[in-house]
């Protein structure tokens, strides 16, 4: 399908969530036009269960097939749209894309979420504005007074405890050192041209790379818990690696 004719494609999503941008960053970087509908966490999981069988976000409804998951919507789209592909050809290069993205997937973008939550979750107005730029003015008034309720239950479901930020901190530390001795060669984790993996990696990332992309850029200013996290890892090469993707990869 070319991406010219793409019309009823919708993407349930946050609004500011990494696994979420994998979702945003195919269909943009295969210039697929698409429909965004934001949800907000906690409340999102009647909506996903009943669109889905499932609770997470996203989710793409392509013309009225659904895929729930950052990893399967990059695999659909890539494969559904030819052009800019971003698995490679060779069986041997592609598995290792597959490996990357599972690896990034299942280890790094839960450690990034923990530390995200961590810096924020304590703060009410500033997760709505996180998460609420693109909901009407009654939904975040009634999200304003539930969240105090939502904490709980929204932290637990993101690991936000002192045992779990610290492992997650030593994860992060970990994947940042091995992205930049991945892309030493070529500023590529697999091979010399952009992959999924390579978007997995830098969506998964972005929340803490005090990203100025208008989808994942966090509003100002920036909560000083949060801040701090940011701050710790803002020189590491790694992160200027996140950076550079988004600039030649990213669109708008």
């Amino acid at each position: 399908m070319s991406a010219s004719a793409s019309n009823g494609i919708t993407l349930h999503q946050f609004s500011s969530s990494h696994y979420n941008e994998k979702a945003r960053w195919v269909l943009t970087f295969k210039q697929v036009e698409h429909k965004r509908v934001g949800h907000l966490p906690g409340p999102h999981i009647s909506a996903m269960k009943k669109l889905s069988g499932q609770s997470s976000t996203p989710v793409l409804d392509w013309h009225g097939k659904i895929i729930a998951g950052s990893n399967e919507i990059v695999t659909f789209v890539d494969a559904e749209v030819s052009e800019k592909p971003l698995f490679p050809e060779d069986p041997t290069a592609r598995k290792e894309v597959v490996e990357w993205c599972q690896r990034l997937d299942n280890e790094l973008g839960p450690a990034v979420r923990t530390l995200a939550w961590s810096g924020m979750i304590d703060h009410t107005g500033y997760v709505i504005r996180v998460f609420g730029r693109d909901q009407s003015l009654i939904k975040l008034f009634i999200y304003r007074l539930l969240f105090p309720l939502l904490r709980s239950v929204i932290g637990k479901a993101n690991g936000v405890n002192p045992e779990n930020i610290k492992k997650s901190e030593g994860i992060t530390t970990r994947y940042l050192a091995e992205i930049d001795d991945a892309t030493q060669t070529t500023g590529y984790l697999v091979g010399s041209e952009f992959t999924a993996a390579d978007l997995t990696a830098a969506a998964l990332l972005a929340p803490l790379s005090g990203l100025e992309h208008p989808d994942m850029k966090l509003p100002e200013p920036v909560v000083e818990s949060f801040k701090i996290i940011i701050n710790r890892y803002s020189e590491h090469p790694a992160i200027r690696w996140v950076k550079e993707q988004y600039r030649q990869h990213r669109a708008g």
